[in-house]
């Protein structure tokens, strides 16, 4: 067994293919399996090639009779291969195959020439042949032999014949105008019907092939009595033409032979010599006329010549033999057929021109015109079809594509040949166009503008940005990222956000009109691409305004410590401007228009204001019976929705002279407002009132335990008590009152971190600003001489500060003296009294420690500057922690009632001789709350 191997390769560059031909030759009757070629290698490709190109086999029409192995790249027979079935008596006999590759689209030709193989012995259609033959019949007379059949081809095929045994008849064989041979059996030797009536010879005919092959006919010859002259065939070769597709029925053609013989001897018959069963289901030929009728459907693509062999035999058993050629013309009666052979079913929108999307294989097996083909696709797309190789056409773009103007494309490829009429067949192609990201976000606006309210809730949605993209898919989702900027240096995310999703403005805090009336801001849009394409649109945020602020009053100025005041002129006329309300309000627009209104007033008769510029004038003619002190409480509203307000005091003093307002404007006070500091001071006195507690507590405790301490150590000494009488205390009269008189310098104030008695200037001429501490100190200028002047004139009262008293050791006498026992008070006079420099001394250190206590009095007290001499009464004599004595209070002093009564015992006893006084120690200094400063200055007011 041989095997023949051809490579070809040609190439094709104008259309990007390659295209290469091999052939091969393999003998039929392969077993399953067999390896054919490495048609890999023989084409210079690799495995690997193979596989990503999905190479394949493309048969045609033929059956599968091999198989690519990928893996090996070689060629596997699939099925067994009868070259006789396969081809008949065509030579040569091969197999053209197609293997398709993809990515880049490739195209090789195979051809597999099939060789024969000795596998069919000669054979005969019958395995008898009988004669009846004259004894007359002269030597030479041949009688023709069936002919064996023989599937193989060349030298496997049918070779020789040879005829057994030789005596009578000799082997004659004629070679035809087709290759055959044609077998008769010739008369060498006459007849006897008397010696021989039946002849048995053996026909054997024999191939060529390795072994050998044959197959034998069994002849048998009835001599008859003379019948000297066989049918002759007009004609030796008969043509005749028929369309295909003929119906059955159709007469082919009429064969004709004549006999010299006469009676039944000359009687003919006809028959088909062939023992092709193929034939006889085709052709049928009359016995007595010799018309030859079509009795099957013929097809000229499968056979375009038939030969018919045909015999006519008379009755003495003569016969001749002739060929009917039979020419099958062709008609279009086969459509073009289109197979796909690759496709693409989607293909990138930015694909190169010339780009193959598909090949295709058209085959129309009519001859000719009938069998030329013409494609077309439909116009409207940007696709054409090209013819690379006689029967395969490509598929290529044409032009740029663009999957935003169209994502899909039915291509129809028609293809029609040029019979007439034209036949054509067509298929359809979806092609899905990919997407690539060509085309960025594009915003619905070129620019945006939002309005928002003030005073808005964080995390607000303001408003919408809105980007479309033309691209598909991930190409096509647009997320929105908020450039970074600044709005007067601080930046704007702290003022928006955007969401990345839906484009949404969210306000991230509460915006002010009074801080920002707008700001814009750059908000990018992005696609999901790879590499991303972006744009970006300004948006640009305006804030309304709200009436969220009151109106602020600039004048006249509200102070905490002083009193403002207009002076108006008792000669003022009708008209006349006192003064001018200016106030502001930070909003816009309508939330800023002010409105002046007079809320209260001392005399509504008197002033009126304006109601747009906030003029004070006057109504009418100031009178004498006017008030000094007039006051105006002017609101100030805006005109927002609601609207909001302020209110201002303006004090008016009606007077002529300075003096005058002073006299009347004593009693003008301002309070003064803690709310800021109030939570702290109520914390503040809450800690400080609970450590006092506890410190008193313990101080008290330890108190009664040291004087339970002392009265034992007094009671167990058992000495008297001396009573103490200050000088001059006879010339009294018993009526307790001390007889010098002590002058007091008082300056007032309601604000305790103002001590200082000043006069304010005012911002105009007639304005007035003034202190109650000024006012105090302008009465005791003015009333001073006369408390000079009148010693024993009574002063005001006021309640005395409890917290304004001696210690034990600040008293003079025995109760102050240090390093002695504690004597009762109230047990009589004292044996020696004191000197009267010694009271005075005790009297002065007396002063001194009530200055320094008062100095250390909260808001609401009186900053005193004492010069007295005290009056003593009996009830003041003996204990000098007692409430001080302060001239102009109205409050009657008390004492304690324990003391009182020790000091009304103090008289019946007899007091012993009073211990050396020590050294007097430092009161403490009393702190106060803030509270107890509130009422200090409360009770200063009354």
């Amino acid at each position: 067994m041989t095997m023949r191997r051809q490579v070809l390769l040609f190439f094709i560059s104008s259309l990007g293919f390659v295209y290469g031909q091999v052939s091969y030759s393999i003998p039929e009757e392969m077993e399953k399996g067999s390896l054919v070629c490495n048609v890999a290698r023989d084409l210079g490709l690799d495995s690997k090639r193979l596989k990503a190109g999905r190479a394949r086999i493309h048969s045609g029409d033929s059956a599968e009779y091999l198989e690519l192995s990928r893996d090996r790249g070689v060629l596997l027979i699939r099925e067994r291969i009868d070259r006789e079935a396969l081809c008949g008596d065509t030579t040569p006999c091969a197999l053209h195959l197609q293997m398709i590759l993809e990515n880049p689209m490739e195209m090789f030709r195979i051809t597999i020439e099939i060789t024969d193989i000795n596998d069919n012995a000669p054979s005969f259609a019958s395995n008898e042949k009988r004669f009846e033959i004259s004894e007359s019949a002269v030597i030479g007379s041949k009688f023709v032999l069936q002919k064996a059949i023989d599937a193989d081809i060349g030298t496997n095929g049918l070779q020789s014949y040879s005829l057994q045994p030789t005596s009578n008849f000799a082997l004659k064989l004629e070679n035809q105008a087709d290759g055959s041979k044609k077998v008769e059996m010739v008369l060498q030797k006459p007849l006897d019907r008397e010696q021989e009536e039946k002849i048995s010879l053996l026909l054997t005919a024999t191939d060529g092939g390795q072994p050998r092959m044959s197959g034998t006919m069994q002849i048998f010859v009835n001599v008859l009595d003379a019948n000297d002259n066989a049918p002759v065939f007009t004609k030796p070769v008969y043509k005749a033409t028929i369309t295909e597709n003929s119906p059955k029925g159709t007469s082919v053609i009429t064969v004709c032979a004549t006999d010299k013989d006469r009676g039944s001897n000359g009687e003919i018959s006809y028959a088909m010599s062939n023992n092709n069963p193929r034939l006889s289901n085709l052709f049928q030929i009359n016995p007595k006329t010799g018309d030859v009728v079509l009795t099957g459907a013929i097809d000229y693509e499968k056979t375009k010549l038939f030969q018919i062999d045909i015999e006519a035999t008379d009755n003495g058993g003569l016969s001749d033999s002739s060929k009917i050629l039979v020419e099958i013309t062709d008609v279009n009666d086969n459509s073009p057929q289109i197979k796909i052979l690759s496709k693409s079913d989607t293909i990138l929108e930015d694909s190169p021109e010339n780009t193959v999307i598909s090949m295709l294989s058209v085959n129309d097996p009519d001859f000719e015109k009938n069998g030329e083909v013409k494609c077309q696709i439909n116009d409207d797309i940007p696709y054409k079809i090209l013819n690379t190789l006689n029967g395969f056409y490509s598929l290529v773009t044409e032009m740029a594509l663009d999957r935003e103007i169209a994502s899909q494309y039915n291509i129809t490829v028609t293809c029609s040949d040029e019979g007439v009429p034209s036949l054509s067949s067509s298929v359809t192609l979806t092609l899905q166009i990919s997407d690539v990201n060509d085309n960025a976000p594009v915003f619905e606006r070129s620019s945006y503008e939002a309005y928002i309210v003030e005073n808005n809730t964080p995390g607000l949605s303001i408003f919408t940005v809105k980007a479309t993209d033309a691209d598909w898919n991930q190409n096509a989702r647009v997320s929105y990222i908020l450039e970074d900027s600044s709005v007067n240096g601080v930046p704007v995310s702290s003022y928006v956000s955007v969401s990345a999703d839906s484009g949404v403005i969210h306000a991230v805090r509460s915006l002010d009109y009074e801080h920002i009336k707008d700001f814009h801001f750059r908000v990018k849009s992005q696609d999901g691409g790879s590499p991303p394409l972006s744009s970006n649109v300004t948006v640009k945020i305006l804030i309304q305004d709200q009436n969220d602020n009151p109106p602020q009053v600039l004048y006249p100025v509200q102070t905490g410590g002083s009193v403002v005041a207009e002076m108006v002129p008792r000669s003022a006329d009708v008209g006349y401007l006192v003064t001018k309300v200016v106030a502001v309000d930070v909003d816009s627009g309508q939330n800023a228009w002010l409105s002046y209104k007079l809320q209260k007033a001392t005399d509504r008769a008197l002033f009126e204001v304006g109601l747009q510029n906030g003029e004070i004038r006057t109504i009418r003619q100031v009178s004498d019976k006017d008030a000094v002190k007039q006051r105006l409480t002017v609101i100030v509203e805006d005109n927002g929705q609601p609207s909001r307000s302020a209110t201002v005091i303006v004090n008016v003093a009606v007077a002529d002279s300075f003096p005058e307002v002073l006299s009347e404007f004593t009693d003008f006070t301002h309070d003064k407002e803690y709310k800021d500091n109030l939570t702290f001071y109520l914390v503040l006195a809450l800690a400080v009132v609970s450590f006092l507690f506890i410190t008193c507590l313990v101080v008290i405790i330890s108190v009664k335990i040291y004087r339970w301490r002392q009265s034992r150590i007094l009671y167990q000494s058992k000495l008297p008590v001396i009573p103490y009488y200050p000088p001059r205390y006879s010339d009294t009269l018993g009526t307790g009152t001390l007889p010098h008189v002590y002058n007091y310098e008082v300056c007032r104030t309601t604000d305790s971190r103002k001590s200082d008695c000043k006069f304010g200037r005012a911002g105009s001429q007639n304005v007035l600003i003034m202190e109650p501490s000024s006012t105090g100190t302008m009465q005791r200028i003015q009333s001073d001489r006369n408390i000079l002047d009148e010693p024993d004139s009574p002063l005001e009262q006021k309640p005395p500060n409890p917290d304004w008293r001696f210690t034990q050791g600040q008293r003079p006498g025995p109760s102050g003296a240090t390093g002695g026992p504690e004597v009762a008070m109230g047990t009589g006079p004292w044996p020696q009294p004191p000197t009267e420099a010694e009271q005075l001394q005790a009297l002065m250190a007396a002063a001194n420690e009530v200055s320094e206590a008062t100095a250390t009095l909260g808001p609401g007290t009186m900053g005193l500057s004492t010069r007295y001499s005290p009056q003593f009464t009996l009830q003041h004599v003996p204990d000098y922690r007692q409430n001080v004595y302060i001239p102009g209070s109205t409050a009657t002093l008390t004492s304690n009632p324990q003391q009182q009564q020790q000091q009304q015992q103090a008289t019946a006893q007899q007091a012993l001789p009073p211990p050396q006084a020590g050294a007097q120690a430092e009161p403490p200094k009393a702190a106060q709350t803030p509270a107890s400063k509130k009422k200090s200055t409360k009770k200063e007011k009354k």
